[in-house]
């Protein structure tokens, strides 16, 4: 039974032999999500990030002085909000963090083919930016380069969503009504995240792109309190529930967040 409401019954389906691409893949998808939040550098394992200021010295050796076998530290850099000069710091992941011990699952619609959407992306100028505001940055926001426009129709509407360059990859972050209910009615409540999957083009050229919404998954903030995640900007938001993808992520023995 299709969960997509009647406000919004008429999407521009993807072709026939995408959607049967989509379904067949779905519960496979699922088990590499799965197995990918608990990796030993996974989602569930990143228990600090620590900003190292204006002293950038020391190495991950120093770091994991004193920690368990099963620490790992790698560095990581960002821009300063204010100054917009580096910031460096070091991230530890534990392969035996209470998070990865007390995970249960990440909770998922069923595979819905009304949510698998055809759209197109048009290339915009190269030093186009769009101001993400980030979860932990204090309603603060940082400017990420967006290559393009994604335009597609839902509902009778069209919508322009703007995806940024994850590597090479569009990556869309998006918001809609479920996000926050209480429940198996809701998804997490800061918004999700959704790769965008081109069709026969290479990055940087226009073509057809799909959106297949039974992908969407909760981002790594979902996961673990020291993420920075980008939250959905106000063009990339739904006004009705996506009743597609990940929910949320759910825990055993009481485990929350912390």
């Amino acid at each position: 039974m299709s969960h997509t409401s009647d406000a919004v019954s008429a999407p521009v389906h993807a072709p026939s032999h995408l959607v049967d691409r989509a379904r067949d893949g779905w519960a496979a998808w699922r088990q590499r999500r799965l197995h990918a939040v608990t990796a030993p550098q996974g989602n569930l394992a990143l228990v600090e990030t620590r900003w190292l200021g204006d002293d950038a010295s020391g190495n991950e050796t120093d770091a994991t002085a004193g920690q368990p076998q099963s620490v790992t530290v790698t560095r990581l850099q960002r821009l300063n909000l204010d100054t917009g000069e580096p910031e460096h710091g070091i991230r530890f992941w534990d392969a035996a963090s209470a998070a990865i011990t007390h995970f249960d699952t990440v909770t998922a619609w069923d595979f819905d083919p009304a949510w698998v959407i055809s759209a197109r992306f048009t290339p915009v100028s190269a030093d186009r930016t769009i101001p993400f505001e980030h979860i932990r940055d204090n309603g603060g926001t940082r400017d990420l380069v967006v290559p393009g426009d994604i335009t597609f129709t839902l509902g009778g509407i069209d919508y322009t969503f703007s995806a940024f360059d994850d590597d090479g990859t569009l990556l869309l972050v998006f918001g809609d009504a479920s996000n926050g209910l209480p429940g198996d009615a809701g998804s997490y409540a800061a918004g999700r995240f959704l790769f965008v999957e081109r069709e026969r083009t290479e990055f940087g050229e226009p073509g057809d792109v799909v959106l297949d919404f039974n992908r969407a998954f909760v981002p790594p903030c979902g996961f673990s309190i020291h993420y920075n995640c980008p939250m959905p900007p106000p063009n990339n938001r739904f006004a009705f529930p996506v009743h597609a993808g990940e929910k949320a992520v759910r825990f055993r023995g009481g485990h929350t967040l912390h």
